[in-house]
């Protein structure tokens, strides 16, 4: 299956451009899954969230039955330089617990830094990272090029990992885009491409302003089918600056072939580029 949506879902400035404004506010989680089958948890990735939050978040979705949520990886895994103690697996560990028990987890995503290099203390790291997460689907997101290695991809096949295929600004040595599966779990994630603000920024958020067109993710439409020939498939926009990543998932569904729905609230703020041809 083909689960398409944006990362995160709790942003101040979505707010009368994705939700609705004043009156009753709506349950962002519970709003975004009438729309999209998956959604990537970033909270996660800054600190452990406790099990009654992902219980909670079990609940809210329950109305759709094809929702998997997709989770970054706590960043102690992925960007600090010892691994995590054992007391801090077994908390991620816990919070995983309910949503693998109620099917809602798609996989675990592995984010690591550009600076994240292709040497073998780094591979060291991601298969312990595999061992310790077991037996969840992981899925490893890696940003320099040197990881593009045939070496490095039949070691995540061995492992039974998946690679996120990436679009980000390609700067330097930065990861080229890819069309890459090593285990029945696969991931293209959409970064954006503002080359100005990706390694110069003063707030995070500049890094992901970028509204793709159309024509830009044509050819990831392709790369998408591709990837669904060897399992489940999710795609996660992470442009996420004033609903842009809303807007591009709506795009690629509808690319897809993928029955679709507009926020209302989205359609009013960016108008003719959301509608369907033909609609008013």
């Amino acid at each position: 299956m083909i689960r398409i949506g944006p990362a995160g879902w709790s942003y101040d400035d979505w707010n009368g451009i994705v939700y609705p404004a004043g009156g009753r506010k709506a349950d962002p989680l519970e709003y975004l899954s009438r729309y999209f089958d998956t959604i990537e948890v970033n909270s996660s990735f800054y600190r452990t969230p406790p099990q009654q939050h992902s219980k909670s978040w079990v609940r809210r979705v329950d109305s759709n039955p094809d929702f998997r949520f997709t989770t970054k990886l706590y960043k102690g895994f992925t960007h600090d330089a010892a691994f995590p103690v054992r007391e801090e697996v077994a908390a991620f560990l816990r919070y995983l617990e309910p949503l693998a028990a109620e099917g809602r987890l798609g996989a675990v995503l592995a984010q690591y830094p550009w600076s994240f290099r292709n040497t073998e203390s780094s591979l060291r790291r991601i298969a312990d990272t595999a061992e310790a997460l077991a037996p969840h689907p992981l899925v490893v997101e890696v940003r320099h090029g040197g990881f593009d290695d045939a070496r490095f991809l039949a070691m995540l096949t061995r492992l039974g990992v998946g690679f996120a295929n990436i679009d980000q600004p390609v700067i330097g040595d930065s990861l080229a885009p890819t069309a890459v599966a090593t285990s029945n779990v696969a991931y293209l994630r959409f970064h954006g491409r503002n080359y100005a603000k990706w390694f110069h920024h003063d707030e995070a958020w500049e890094r992901y302003d970028y509204l793709y067109t159309p024509e830009e993710l044509e050819p990831f439409v392709a790369t998408t089918k591709k990837l669904a020939s060897n399992g489940d498939v999710y795609v996660v926009t992470n442009n996420h600056f004033r609903g842009q990543a809303i807007v591009n998932a709506i795009d690629m569904k509808r690319a897809i072939g993928q029955k679709t729905e507009v926020p209302p609230p989205l359609a009013d703020y960016y108008g003719a580029r959301v509608r369907e041809r033909g609609e008013r």
